[in-house]
């Protein structure tokens, strides 16, 4: 029986196709409209699945829009009946489907715990808010995942980075990750009181709230501190705001810890997606599992197994359109070589917003000028760092990387040994998001970071999405020619 898991009808739309316990398809609906983070189901996809014989039976939402309805209502956001009825909203779009419901944090948390190797295991799920609920604890023993702690809206770690992303000029709920990128430019000391003191309180008589929000900030905080103008002054709140956060967050894993003293932890929401502060979970934990879209787009993974409520086996994140090509090795390094700089759009299409060498901008790392030429060609800030990608077993040599020395998924940052042999991979604060590519993970693209190993003795490639900034990653051939033209870079699709 073919089961579609869905997240839409708020951001970054997803789709995943199970048939029966297996998963055989995920993607995000940008891919296919053209649209960075529709929110929206789109026909494309539908017809594409339709013609490979995967319609469905049914239909698993990774949400309850009934709750989600009332959180409105008290937030004052008025009473969004139509908005929310789901049945309706899959009919528009769809057809008329059976369809049922999870809740939020729990498609999140079986997202993460059910496709890990972990018997047993802390679930961490951190977002800006499911429902009502904005952090939640789970204990994984087995198939089972219980809750055993909730925090509620609008007390919201990841609603408060979204508000002090929009103060920092920037668009909330989509460009977070610049504001890590902004962090390393600024004085994390300058304003780190004043925004704790400002936003937080640690309630030490009430163990039911980790923390209070002083003020709503669902709507933002544009009039916090307003005059701090000046690119500096942002650079100076980017970079507190990540230290404020990482503060607040390691007070949730030592709270976590004390609920499930499992030292197996799975992480999800979109908080997981901050690479920067990732690496602390390594003080509490021995082995951590974030599954390569922890966001909502992984939600739709996680309704299905919500109902499932039992692992799957885990074969990685190339469940999008597969290009049906597999193009020579030797092409791509000869371009690499005489360039220093092309595309690669090969095979399935990597799930989650991590281009993982199948989707790939790649690039020479030891190039002084190539750093300034993609973000260039990419339309992006020049302070905007890239991500390396290198053979796992020769990663330690070249990377301080926590816990177990493999971040298959870009989810770690790690401090660069040698940084000024890669200038073209290395943040102002001397750490890269490191991707390791194992033969296992991947046999194509480690195949070609062995050729261009033996051929330059460099282990690496700057490894960045193929997309411009605004735009979702390329999808198939015609995305691929169309880019091509446009940037004048040779892509291998």
């Amino acid at each position: 029986m073919i089961t579609w898991g869905i997240s839409a009808n708020s951001h970054n739309a997803a789709v995943a196709v199970f048939d029966s316990d297996r998963l055989i398809f995920a993607t995000e609906t940008e891919r296919w409209s053209g649209v960075k983070n529709d929110p929206h189901l789109t026909s494309d996809l539908h017809y594409y699945l339709h013609t490979k014989s995967l319609t469905p039976s049914k239909i698993i939402w990774y949400e309850k829009p009934l709750l989600k309805t009332l959180r409105q209502l008290e937030a004052g956001q008025g009473l969004n009946l139509k908005e929310n009825n789901i049945r309706r909203y899959i009919k528009k779009h769809l057809f008329s489907l059976p369809v049922e419901y999870v809740s939020h944090h729990h498609a999140h948390a079986a997202a993460g715990y059910y496709t890990s190797k972990f018997n047993d295991a802390c679930v961490l799920v951190i977002d800006a808010i499911g429902e009502y609920e904005t952090l939640t604890i789970w204990q994984g023993e087995g198939d089972n995942l219980t809750k055993v702690y909730n925090l509620d809206y609008p007390n919201s770690l990841g609603l408060w980075y979204s508000a002090m992303t929009q103060r920092c000029g920037l668009r909330p709920n989509e460009e977070e990750y610049i504001l890590m990128g902004m962090a390393a430019y600024g004085d994390p000391k300058k304003h780190f009181n004043r925004i704790l003191l400002d936003f937080f309180q640690f309630p030490n008589d009430d163990y039911n709230h980790i923390f209070r929000l002083k003020q709503n900030v669902h709507r933002g905080c544009r009039d916090w501190a307003p005059e701090l103008t000046t690119e500096q002054d942002l650079f100076d709140i980017a970079a507190a705001t990540q230290a404020v956060y990482e503060t607040v967050f390691e007070r949730i894993l030592q709270h976590a810890l004390q609920l499930v003293p499992s030292r197996n932890l799975v992480f999800m929401g979109g908080c997981a997606l901050n690479c920067s502060a990732n690496p602390i979970v390594y003080k509490y934990f021995n082995n951590v599992w974030i599954m390569p879209a922890p966001g909502d787009s992984g939600s739709a993974i996680g309704a299905v197994l919500a109902k499932l409520g039992k692992h799957i086996e885990w074969k990685g994140p190339y469940l999008g359109h597969d290009m049906g090509t597999r193009h020579n090795n030797y092409n791509i390094l000869n371009e690499l070589q005489t360039n220093g700089i092309c595309g690669v759009a090969r095979g399935p299409a990597e799930f989650g917003p991590r281009a993982l060498g199948n989707r790939s901008l790649l690039a020479d790392p030891r190039s002084i000028t190539v750093k300034e030429r993609v973000n260039d060609i990419k339309q992006r800030q020049q302070f905007r760092p890239f991500a390396p990608a290198i053979l796992e077993e020769l990663a330690h040599y070249y990377f301080d990387i926590p816990g177990d020395g493999s971040s298959p998924y870009m989810q770690m940052v790690a401090t660069c040994r040698d940084p000024e042999l890669f200038p073209a991979i290395v943040h102002a604060d001397g750490s890269s998001r490191v991707q390791t590519v194992s033969k296992r993970d991947n046999p194509e693209f480690y195949e070609l970071l062995v050729m261009w190993y033996k051929a330059t003795g460099c282990p690496m490639l700057l490894n960045t999405s193929l997309n411009i900034k605004g735009k979702p990653m390329v999808n198939d051939h015609k995305d691929c020619s169309e880019w091509e033209k446009t940037y004048g870079v040779k892509i291998f699709s």
